[in-house]
């Protein structure tokens, strides 16, 4: 299974709370933290509330 690289490229200062608590989901507290998930649609679809605070890269296995 792909596993997505998930980096965090902008501060949620500012943003809703929702996407704060969804961007802390992803395991992500500060600025270039990155974490390695698998590509699940759960996890895509998390990413993609928060697509502008992030950066996705595909990882290889």
């Amino acid at each position: 299974m792909s596993q997505l690289r998930v980096t965090q490229v902008r501060s949620t200062i500012g943003a809703i709370e929702k996407h704060k608590r969804t961007v802390r989901a992803l395991g992500l507290r500060r600025i270039r933290d990155s974490r390695v998930h698998r590509d699940t649609p759960q996890i895509r679809g998390m990413i993609a509330k928060v697509r502008h605070l992030v950066r996705v890269e595909e990882v290889e296995d």
